[in-house]
């Protein structure tokens, strides 16, 4: 796509972190942006659509009406907690909602764009790696293996981007470890953490912001599953070392008071394939978009 004007563009996931960001950025661009929400909203320049993505009926009403140029789906059910209790609902949320979207696609805007939010934790046979680290890889796993075969068989344009840790100011949820570090150290608190050792590829919301529009405007994006991450690895000691340094925190984070998850791994993304076909690279360096981060929450949430 040459620009966003006029272009109409729905999004799920709209009220989340990464798509608020999303929809703001569309609508800063010109696009005719419609929303899906659970709860009746109204908001300027944006036309909100009331559904449950988990009922194919109301998600196939919803895409009727909106008629999309372009569909984002980011709705999710994020978390990387083991328990068994959530194999149900986090199946439902991810997997179910998305075969829904994109069964309506197919039927009603079949040469609609279509950009689906993965995880870098989906499991990768190709390097031997075939058990899932939660009930949120599988599931995301789950959805990328639909959305090959939706352009396979049906020829749906769509793109899959597995996304790393992602970050930045607006992250409203606290149990997520920068907004949770953040606010603790803000507040003159120690925050509780893991043995840190694990490494993770961060990336700045601006950045994965950047991605969606790039995929959605890729003429050699559908049927491509592309990393969205920095390419590098920190350790989330470092991390928080680095964010508390930034803050001018004095307490120590207690580092080794909360029990390491079982089958944690290293993420790992390969973003050379998204700089070659979608001409996309990532901006912002980790303590840039830290600093920014602070600031937000600083402004926002300590008190």
């Amino acid at each position: 796509m040459a620009g966003w004007l006029g272009v109409r563009a729905l999004v799920t996931g709209a009220t989340g972190f990464i798509g608020s960001h999303l929809v703001k950025r569309l609508t800063r661009l010109g696009a005719v942006v419609h929303a899906v929400s659970r709860r009746v909203r109204a908001e300027d320049a944006v036309t909100w659509h009331v559904a449950d993505l988990c009922d194919a009926d109301q998600v196939s009403d919803v895409v009727r009406a909106a008629d999309p140029e372009v569909v984002f789906h980011l709705a999710s059910e994020v978390t990387g907690a083991r328990e068994v209790r959530l194999v149900r609902p986090t199946l439902e949320s991810n997997l179910d909602s998305a075969v829904n979207l994109l069964t309506a696609v197919a039927d009603a805007v079949p040469t609609g764009r279509l950009v689906l939010a993965g995880s870098v934790e989906e499991p990768r046979p190709e390097d031997g790696d075939t058990v899932a680290c939660s009930p949120y890889a599988v599931a995301k796993w789950a959805v990328s293996g639909y959305a090959r075969m939706f352009h396979q068989l049906w020829d749906v344009p769509v793109t899959t981007l597995r996304i790393g840790m992602v970050y930045g100011p607006g992250q409203q949820d606290l149990r997520k470890l920068i907004p949770y570090v953040t606010t603790a150290l803000l507040r003159g608190e120690s925050p509780a953490l893991t043995s840190g050792t694990r490494l993770v590829d961060w990336i700045y919301v601006d950045d994965v912001v950047d991605a969606f529009l790039a995929a959605a405007g890729s003429e050699r994006a559908p049927g491509q599953v592309f990393d969205i991450a920095s390419g590098s690895q920190l350790s989330i000691r470092d991390t928080v070392e680095l964010l508390a340094k930034i803050i001018g925190a004095h307490q120590q984070p207690r580092f080794g008071a909360v029990a390491d998850r079982p089958l944690d791994r290293a993420q790992v993304a390969d973003i050379g394939p998204a700089g070659e076909l979608l001409g996309w690279r990532p901006r912002t360096s980790l303590e840039t978009g830290l600093r920014r981060t602070a600031a937000w929450y600083s402004t926002t949430w300590a008190r």
